[in-house]
Parts: structure tokens; C-alpha cells; sequence
């Protein structure tokens, strides 16, 4: 007698327990699931990524900076060079006293200008 309720009480605990796993893993594969847990791992990959982005421009920004330095140093420039003024060029210059328009005009070579 104890024999029989032993194996019917394992049998229905094993079905309790596989009834259990199944119907959690069916809850797994819902669409609503499915999605969350895809936007949960996208979430966590792009915060992964952030962090390796930062660090990685921060060392950029170090090795620049002792690159930078090393450059300064073998050029023999100081640490705050002076620079000169900048130049201002005129692209094409308008001459009005252009000796082949007889009759002083001055004309734009500007093709995107309304004629």
C-alpha cells in the first residue's frame, strides 16, 4: 500500500512539475514576451556600447593630447604658440578700369546670379 501511494505521489508531483516548466516556457514564447525581452537585450547592448564609445574616446582624446605633446617637443614649439593674423584673399577681383569694356561695366561671374 505504502509502495503504491509513494509512486502515484512521485507521478503526480513529476506531472506538476513538467506542467510547471511547460506552461512557463509557453509564456516565454508569447509575442508580447518574445518583444520584451528583445527590447531588454537591445536596451543592454546599446548601454554596453555607450560605455565602450566613451572609453574609447577617452583614450583617443589622452593619446592625442601625449602625441600632441611628443610633436611640440621635437618641433621646439612652446606650449601656447603665437599665431599670426589670418590672411583675407579676395577670390576674383572686379577691376572697373578693365580696359575691354568700353563702356565701364562690370560684370559678375556669378553663373547662379538672375541675368
Amino acid at each position: 500500500m505504502f509502495r503504491r501511494t509513494f509512486w502515484f505521489s512521485t507521478g503526480v508531483a513529476a506531472g506538476v512539475w513538467a506542467t510547471t516548466k511547460v506552461n512557463r516556457k509557453l509564456r516565454q514564447l508569447t509575442p508580447e514576451s518574445l518583444a520584451a525581452t528583445a527590447a531588454n537585450k537591445a536596451l543592454e547592448t546599446g548601454h554596453r556600447l555607450k560605455d565602450r564609445a566613451v572609453v574609447f574616446a577617452l583614450d583617443v582624446r589622452d593619446n592625442m593630447a601625449r602625441r600632441e605633446a611628443e610633436l611640440g617637443e621635437a618641433l621646439g614649439i612652446g606650449a601656447d604658440p603665437e599665431l599670426p593674423a589670418p590672411r583675407r584673399y579676395t577670390a576674383i577681383e572686379n577691376n572697373r578700369s578693365n580696359p575691354t569694356y568700353a563702356d565701364d561695366t562690370t560684370y559678375s561671374h556669378n553663373r547662379n546670379e538672375d541675368h
